[in-house]
């Protein structure tokens, strides 16, 4: 017996559009699925944008909200029915038809020719419109035209990233409007082909047969790339590891020649960096210009500085007169090493749930003194937060752009001077440290080990339904993290200058 005709969602669509192999696990198996923890938080804040939209759409609150997992598939497409009979503006209005499904995210009642129509918005956390967008308006009006409704126009509202919120709830202007009202109605026969070609997918009785590549983190990263590549044929030296794979020769000759292995790349298309991972990858040697490395510190005298940032990015502001996405320090960490060698330690944390600016650009003035270096691992973060910090505090201007002045940048020299094939052509503190202080992990730590995982603990720290014992935990566990960040610069510093004499990490 031949099985029913599946009705696809909009997403799954999308996932099509992506990879027939993802769609097919979604849908067969998607236990296999691993969303990361940046997933997540995409997620979170297209539900707050979401919420945000629903206030800025419908002022007085007279709009009705349909919620397909509270009352059933049906029961939602049924309740879109009854409401698009009326003339308030509808939220999440679900429509089946033309074999697939979809739910728009806002529909605004207007008219067009005395006859009731609907201007449909969908309503994304991104600060443009993407080319995936346009896949996406392209399914919801298809579906929506295709269950009857009149559609007197299509947009997509995204966020505005210049906007500066001006504090009390009030985020008029937070999204601006895009039409695209003739794009998406002119690829109603590019939908009818997406489904199917998914329905297709879908009805296989085993996966497809697609490589992993460069499809499996555009538009989106995908879940499943841990299960694809675990089926693959692992390379000994993967392709991967070349840094900054950016020329068009090279990107066309990995692509089309299905290259895997960097052995299998000529030495000819490669930079001085890209050659250097290459062959001491392969060779498993260690790359080291010591002279080097000493020579280039040794304009830098003591004391000297050792700064590290954490920092959050809310896409719905928080506090007033921050922008979406900007970035706020809400913690550093600072080493200072004395002209005799003394190493001491002090860091900054707020976790209060006010804007930590202020208090951190105050703390990070009278802690990083009035000269000597300040070193840095990417000096392009730190200084441009610092010269934001300088933008929202024009008292601290002056003292701030002083501490930009004196930053001293160890990513470069790392890069040029030092190379371990456990590195994996990647230049991260993280993976540098291992290999020359192989006595500090980050492994070790508890709780929080990368600047992802400070995101997530910072937002909980803040919510106002978290303890006081788990916020303690919490203070912990950053101020460890950020503490060996800038300890490990220290080894760092002096492992290129070739000290010895270094404290340990709690002395």
């Amino acid at each position: 017996m031949q099985s029913p005709k599946r009705t696809l969602s909009k997403s799954k669509l999308l996932a099509y559009r992506q990879c027939p192999r993802r769609l097919w696990l979604e849908i067969h198996r998607p236990s296999l699925r691993e969303e990361s923890a940046g997933t997540q938080a995409n997620f979170d804040a297209g539900h707050q944008v979401g919420e945000i939209a629903r206030r800025l759409y419908d002022p007085t609150g007279k709009g009705s909200l349909i919620d397909p997992w509270a009352e059933g598939f049906e029961a939602a497409f049924a309740r879109t029915t009854a409401l698009l009979a009326g003339s308030k503006p509808i939220f999440e209005a679900g429509f089946s038809a033309g074999g697939a499904l979809a739910f728009a995210d806002v529909m605004l009642p207007v008219r067009r020719a005395n006859r009731r129509a609907w201007r449909m918005v969908e309503v994304k956390s991104s600060t443009s419109v993407k080319d995936y967008h346009l896949d996406d308006t392209a399914v919801q009006a298809f579906v929506a035209q295709s269950a009857g409704v009149v559609l007197a126009g299509v947009s997509l509202a995204h966020i505005d990233n210049t906007w500066v919120y001006p504090g009390r709830e009030d985020y008029q202007g937070l999204l601006v409007e895009e039409d695209l009202t003739v794009s998406s109605n002119e690829r109603h026969a590019e939908v009818v082909d997406w489904i199917a070609g998914a329905g297709a997918v879908a009805a296989l009785p085993a996966e497809p047969v697609q490589l992993t590549g460069g499809h499996c983190k555009d538009p989106f990263p995908c879940g499943f790339i841990g299960y694809c590549s675990s089926t693959e044929p692992q390379a000994d030296y993967p392709v991967s590891w070349l840094p900054r794979i950016q020329t068009r020769v090279l990107k066309d000759f990995i692509r089309e020649g299905g290259v895997t292995d960097l052995r299998g790349v000529p030495d000819e298309l490669l930079n001085d960096a890209q050659r250097r991972v290459k062959h001491h990858t392969v060779s498993g040697e260690t790359y080291f210009d010591a002279a080097g490395a000493a020579n280039d510190l040794a304009a830098h005298p003591r004391p000297a500085y050792f700064l590290d940032f954490e920092t959050i990015q809310f896409a719905v502001p928080f506090w007033k007169g921050t922008r979406p996405f900007q970035q706020i320090p809400f913690q550093f960490s600072i080493h200072r090493l004395s002209r005799t060698g003394k190493l001491t330690h002090d860091a900054f944390l707020d976790i209060s749930g006010a804007d930590p600016s202020k208090a951190f650009a105050e703390a990070l003035v009278v802690q990083c003194g009035a000269r000597g270096p300040v070193f840095v691992y990417n000096a392009g973060f730190e200084g441009a937060r610092i010269r934001e910090l300088s933008e929202r505090f024009p008292r601290l201007r002056t003292a701030l752009l002083a501490i930009n002045e004196r930053l001293v940048d160890l990513l470069p020299i790392a890069t040029k001077r030092y190379y371990h094939p456990d590195q994996q052509g990647s230049w991260s503190i993280k993976k540098v440290l291992p290999a020359i202080a192989p006595d500090l992990s980050y492994g070790a730590l508890d709780g929080v080990q990368d600047g992802g995982m400070a995101m997530l603990v910072f937002r909980e720290a803040i919510a106002v339904t978290t303890t006081v014992q788990r916020r303690a935990q919490i203070a912990d566990q950053l101020l460890d993290y950020c503490k060996l960040d800038t300890f490990a610069m220290v080894r760092l510093w002096a492992f290129f200058t070739g000290r010895t004499d270094m404290p340990s990490l709690d002395s």
